[in-house]
């Protein structure tokens, strides 16, 4: 077979598929990581309010998606204008968040509105990328054999499922770390720059989308469907006993994941008192996340998946103490926290979606369990927002770099507290 055969038959279909997890990243973590420190910090919303809004809207998305799930389940023979004008919504949703109508001065009676538009702006994006994730999930979940239920077909399936989770995964945190840096160096400069700045990074993130969906509806994989591929409720999908098993574990370990993502730049910024570095934290990061991806998907290949992703909780663990223990000054040292915890980030964002494909029987449509997943997922972030709220309580106030240890104890060691718990559910997990 020659290069060209072979970039034909494996690599392109593999590059057309995850090319849409690039602008998605783009619209899921880094925008929980910037919004509430640009709403705040630039835009003078108040710290608990901001923090409530976001908890309010995540929540409103959550338990929208196991519905989203079902529709899914039933319309995946048309799928194409689904995923068009959720692109549409999403891209909306996007420019709106950057680039508000609204603004206020101190005291100002248009606070509330301002928070009004976040909120109306977050549940719209929340929504249109469930629409639009839940589906490429189900879509990745199905890069399968599914003529053969033997141990070697079942082997293969596992590396099919890891190489399609690569590729999403790796081009999703070139997404994250576009996302990380563009926004953090447009918002150093002018105000007048800035809104410009914003437009047109708003602007190019649609254009990413795009791309994306046309390459995954023209050149990627078809939806493979096994001809018993029924739509299941609920009720059936937690019948599942390893589902049942698994959803604890992945819930507990993505807030361990989101808590610290939402707090990084108020650590970055009154902590260490180093906010001109914070893009460049943010992108070490998720650069840590991208090149340590092959060697996951290599470990779990070799040494399997369960272990592989307790070896990346470890890790994470270990890097969050560290953090415990800086202070104003220390960014040698929290560029290496940041190595390594997002080595560890890729183990996260891999190998649990490949654990669930594979306790997903053939004969049953997945979206409907990536629905309570995506719930999972987003409940975590919901959650991770009280903290903000919370950090009011403990007398902390973004842009003071005096009463910053509830800010360490919530964003260092409540993640290793979360990820132990995580980490010991893991090993009970029938392998």
């Amino acid at each position: 077979m020659t290069l060209a055969q072979t970039l034909s038959r494996s690599v392109i279909p593999n590059v057309c598929y995850g090319f849409l997890g690039l602008p998605l990243a783009m619209a899921a973590l880094p925008v929980y990581v910037q919004i509430p420190a640009y709403y705040t910090t630039q835009l003078g919303l108040p710290l608990a309010s901001t923090g409530l809004v976001l908890f309010f809207a995540r929540i409103v998305d959550t338990m929208q998606d196991p519905f989203l799930g079902k529709i899914i389940d039933k319309r995946k023979q048309a799928m194409a204008s689904w995923f068009i004008f959720a692109s549409l919504l999403l891209a909306i949703a996007f420019y709106g968040l950057w680039r508000p109508p609204i603004a206020i001065a101190p005291g100002d009676t248009n606070t509330n509105l301002l928070l009004a538009w976040l909120g109306v702006m977050l549940i719209v994006a929340y929504t249109a990328h469930s629409m639009i994730n839940i589906a490429y999930l189900s879509w990745g979940a199905r890069l399968t054999n599914t003529t053969s239920n033997s141990v070697s077909n079942s082997a293969s399936s596992t590396s099919t499922l890891l190489d399609g989770a690569a590729w999403r995964e790796g081009l999703g945190l070139v997404g994250v770390i576009l996302a990380s840096l563009i926004p953090s160096f447009i918002m150093q400069g002018f105000p007048t720059k800035m809104n410009a700045g914003l437009s047109y990074y708003a602007l190019g993130f649609s254009v990413l989308l795009v791309i994306g969906i046309i390459g995954l509806l023209r050149g990627a994989p078809k939806w493979q469907k096994h001809t018993l591929d029924t739509a299941v409720s609920l009720r059936e999908a937690l019948s599942n006993k390893k589902f049942r098993r698994l959803l604890p574990i992945y819930f507990i370990n993505s807030v361990s994941v989101s808590i610290p993502a939402t707090l990084s730049l108020f650590f970055i910024n009154d902590r260490l008192q180093a906010p001109h570095l914070a893009g460049y934290f943010l992108a070490s990061y998720f650069i840590a996340g991208a090149l340590g991806l092959p060697i996951w998907i290599f470990l779990a290949k070799r040494i399997g998946t369960i272990l592989a992703w307790k070896l990346g909780m470890a890790i994470a663990i270990m890097s969050f103490i560290g953090a415990a223990f800086l202070a104003s000054g220390n960014t040698a040292a929290y560029m290496l926290v940041c190595v390594a915890s997002g080595l560890a980030l890729g183990a996260d964002l891999a190998l649990p979606p490949v654990l669930l494909a594979e306790i997903i029987p053939k004969t049953q449509a997945p979206a409907s369990y990536y629905g309570v997943w995506t719930l999972l997922a987003k409940l975590a972030l919901a959650l991770s927002g009280l903290a903000l709220p919370l950090l009011s309580l403990l007398a902390y106030q973004p842009g003071q770099s005096i009463n910053t240890g509830g800010l360490v104890l919530l964003y260092a060691a409540l993640p290793c507290i979360l990820k132990l718990f995580a980490m010991r559910s893991l090993h009970r997990y029938p392998s």
